[in-house]
């Protein structure tokens, strides 16, 4: 649930940190054991990403089937991708064929590492779930398989050297994902597409991949026998001669100022966010679109301007997303979010920075659609909930510790 002494720091996240592990046993107990390929499937998932297992969660059956298996199809595809030991000549094709592959519950290849390797070995069983999906589900999910296969076979021998590079590679690799998740909420008959859909949802799937590429910089250029390089050669190239010398200590300031252009870079899609979650209609989809969207504004206000990107993993507290997952329930929820993130974001940013100037500029329009958009008056923030903490905190050691001294004093009279 969270070490004692980091729940200890922010008790006030102690009842959202309970109900989310209450959440996590009612997935499992969603897990459809009457039919063995969807039940693996869900347990695939939940071993493959609890936080996207949760998310999906509310979702009527017959979508989150649907979803869940989309997920556990491009999870094992992204798997062959990743696997920097296949040879180019044999992961091409493969990349390629995928969305064939996905028709066949006879197909296997073993690669990945850790529960990616146990969801390749046993993906015969994802096949099969999809196969027995519904039509207009399985010609979205083949499409994007499809799409996404090229796509990331074309970047297997392609270098990401400018900015446009690396938004082809982040629309390939998550934006056709949030453009199937479109489909699939067509498909469901649960919402309706606006004109500028594809716009907007590639978008939040550019999000989700510029952040996620932003934070896991050290996992990826230490990857063995190989590093993945994501980040565009356009902007690092003005910093250091090699992508890796960023993590070099004696390179720290540069890497820092790299590391702000690149937040900055995924600052650009965030209205387009917003927009897509504003025009969803039924709750339970808004909720599973929102959080991820609320924790990668969070992340990134975590990562800017910090140096510790290259030293190790930075990430939200569980218990900070525990509470996101609690507190999304409307627009003015997200409004609220993402102009806390926002605010957290902009005091840190330092006026001797290169883009210093881009990054307040991109803030303040964020802030301003948050502020013209959503009543943030009654939201419980973000930002001031550290020093909510704090003042918890010592509300309860008070007592606590008023307890431990009438206890000794209590003894110490037995004693004489």
């Amino acid at each position: 649930m969270g070490s004692l002494s980091t729940i200890l720091r922010h008790p006030d996240e102690i009842y959202p940190l309970l109900k989310l592990k209450l959440a996590i046993m009612k997935a499992q107990n969603q897990i459809p054991l009457d039919d063995p390929n969807l039940a693996l499937c869900y347990s695939l998932l939940q071993n493959v990403s609890k936080s996207f297992s949760l998310v999906i969660q509310q979702l009527g059956t017959e979508l989150r089937n649907a979803v869940c298996v989309f997920y556990l199809i491009l999870r094992a595809l992204d798997t062959v991708e990743d696997d920097t030991s296949i040879a180019m000549e044999i992961k091409v094709p493969i990349l390629l064929a995928f969305h064939r592959h996905i028709y066949d519950s006879g197909w296997h290849f073993t690669c990945g590492t850790n529960e990616y390797k146990v969801l390749m070995d046993k993906f015969h069983h994802v096949s099969a779930a999809f196969l027995q999906l519904e039509k207009g589900y399985q010609e979205a999910i083949e499409d994007i398989t499809r799409r996404m296969g090229a796509g990331m076979a074309k970047f297997i021998s392609k270098e990401v050297e400018t900015v446009d590079d690396y938004d082809e590679y982040c629309h390939y690799a998550a934006g056709l994902v949030g453009l199937g998740l479109s489909k699939l909420l067509l498909a469901s008959g649960l919402e309706i597409l606006t004109p500028d859909w594809k716009q907007i949802s590639n978008s939040t799937g550019l999000f989700l991949q510029k952040t996620n590429i932003i934070k896991d910089y050290l996992e990826d250029v230490n990857e063995i026998p190989k590093p993945r390089m994501f980040w565009p050669r356009e902007i690092w190239g003005k910093y250091v001669d090699k992508l890796e010398d960023l993590k070099n200590e004696e390179n720290s300031t540069k890497a820092v100022q790299c590391l702000n252009e690149m937040v900055n870079n995924a600052l650009i899609h965030v209205e387009d966010c917003l927009k897509s979650m504003a025009g969803l209609r039924d709750p339970a989809i808004f909720k599973s679109c929102a959080i991820p969207q609320i924790v990668a504004i969070g992340t990134l206000a975590l990562c800017y301007n910090n140096v510790q990107v290259f030293r190790g993993v930075v990430k939200l507290r569980r218990g900070l997303i525990a509470k996101v997952i609690d507190r999304t329930k409307t627009m003015d929820d997200v409004y609220g979010a993402f102009f806390d993130f926002s605010c957290m974001l902009k005091t840190k940013v330092n006026k001797n920075d290169p883009n210093a100037m881009k990054t307040l500029k991109r803030l303040e329009t964020i802030e301003k659609v948050c502020r013209e958009n959503g009543d943030l008056h009654k939201r419980k923030s973000y930002v001031n909930d550290e020093t909510q903490s704090k003042t918890l905190f010592i509300v309860m050691l008070v007592p606590l510790l008023a307890i431990i001294v009438f206890a000794y004093l209590k003894q110490q009279t037995y004693a004489q």
